[in-house]
């Protein structure tokens, strides 16, 4: 039997040349696949690591890049980058359709079942794929209750579901009730999730970065955050099939 197996690719979106972790389970026969977008700062050990659990679990799971193999530690820059991409959704949904092409691509995909995750940006990205009408099982966000132009929501065709600290000032409540208000009158089945006591990127563990205020990582949310989204794909996107085969 093949183990699972994991690879770099690289592919070009918004003008770079972008570096993504593509996880392969075990077996040999087509999976469902899922699209794991990174936080802002870009791709990381964390992300990789999750499109690894995600193929142990039997998906195909690429963690698609954002800066062009890079990864912007530096808050300021980060920023200087992100905010003009968040707010130009087609640039989003390019970036996302690129790493959807290379997963699609991938033999073991099936490709007509597919999910985006993503945190942070990278969620951002999953939901304009979404509004684009892309052919998806699952939506799933994490610090990503970000809404889209008016009316395209009505375009989404699968669950979205949202998960968000309670203590988040990127996205406060004003923010949750939007992106509430705009699923529920696009007729998305959706779901959002609050976690209490958790601040911006509370997913994502401690690393050697300036601190940034309203950022922080919250152990015990971190696990129940990844149990969600992993009963959300199993929910949308079962893995039917012998991993064996």
């Amino acid at each position: 039997m093949r183990a699972m197996a994991t690879r770099t690719v690289a592919y070009p979106a918004d003008g770079l040349t972008m570096i993504g972790h593509l996880a392969l389970p075990a077996g040999a026969g087509r999976r469902p696949a899922v699209l794991l977008g990174p936080e802002g700062m870009g791709l990381s050990d964390v992300e990789r690591r999750r499109a690894d659990a995600l193929a142990e679990l039997g998906h195909v799971a690429l963690a698609f890049d954002l800066h062009g193999g890079r990864y912007l530690s530096d808050p300021e820059e980060m920023l200087a980058r992100c905010l003009p991409l968040l707010a130009d959704p087609d640039r989003m949904r390019h970036i996302g359709h690129a790493a959807l092409d290379v997963v699609r691509a991938e033999p073991r995909t099936d490709p007509d079942r597919i999910a985006a995750i993503g945190y942070g940006t990278g969620g951002a990205i999953a939901l304009e794929l979404g509004r684009a009408g892309v052919d998806l099982r699952a939506i799933g966000t994490v610090n990503a209750t970000t809404t889209g132009r008016p009316g395209e929501a009505a375009r989404i065709r699968c669950p979205v579901w949202a998960g968000v600290g309670s203590e988040d000032p990127i996205m406060p409540p004003a923010q949750r009730e939007a992106f509430a208000a705009e699923m529920q009158a696009a007729g998305v089945d959706w779901r959002l999730a609050v976690y209490g006591g958790a601040l911006h990127g509370f997913h994502h563990p401690t690393v050697d970065h300036p601190v940034v205020p309203g950022v922080g990582y919250h152990p015990q949310q971190a696990r129940r955050a990844w149990r969600d989204v992993v009963a959300l794909l199993a929910d949308c996107l079962p893995v039917t099939e012998d991993p064996g085969t």
